[in-house]
């Protein structure tokens, strides 16, 4: 719940160019909210939330209840409103920098930019990825680059859930919104 909360705060900042930080830095000030656990991403993803909040949903279906089938539906509608914002540029080819949730993981079972990414591909745009941690050169049917400059270089925009320093070369070509520069 929170967050697909911090999440549609942020799609709402983008969308009218207001500060997302400021946003959730001052509903942050209320003691029972807080700053923990507030960095807008991609959506929800992994092993477990998922699956479970799908299962959720199911076991819901007799029980009057709006917020269950609100939180599942808001992290679809996340990872369509991020595909959207980047398509606005007209890239050529995205550039999909780590298919991970996190950092430290090797965890991108369904990560939320795989959602993202099957929006770009209705869209025929050309995707790479970049992950490091993946041993074959093709996820998908989506070439896998090793090299990261020539990642770089043949991305038009570059996808990140989460920021990067080995990033700040190409900042201008990042899309991102990860606000806080953080996992949690």
């Amino acid at each position: 719940m929170r967050i697909a909360y911090f999440n549609e705060l942020d799609s709402y900042a983008e969308t009218y160019k207001l500060n997302t930080k400021d946003i959730i830095d001052g509903v942050g000030l209320d003691p029972r909210i807080g700053m923990h656990y507030n960095n807008p991403s991609f959506g929800y993803g992994g092993y477990c939330f998922p699956k479970d909040t799908k299962q959720l949903k199911a076991s819901f279906t007799d029980v009057p209840n709006n917020i269950i089938s609100a939180i599942v539906d808001a992290n679809e509608t996340r990872k369509e409103f991020i595909a959207s914002q980047i398509l606005k540029s007209n890239p050529k080819v995205v550039g999909i920098y780590r298919l991970i949730m996190k950092s430290g993981s090797d965890n991108f079972r369904s990560s939320a930019v795989q959602g993202i990414i099957a929006k770009f591909l209705s869209e025929n745009i050309k995707i790479v990825i970049y992950e490091p941690v993946l041993k074959e050169d093709i996820f998908e049917d989506l070439k896998v680059i090793k090299d990261l400059e020539e990642f770089k270089n043949l991305s038009d925009v570059i996808v990140a859930n989460r920021h990067e320093d080995i990033l700040d070369d190409v900042k201008e070509k990042v899309y991102t919104r990860d606000i806080f520069h953080s996992d949690v």
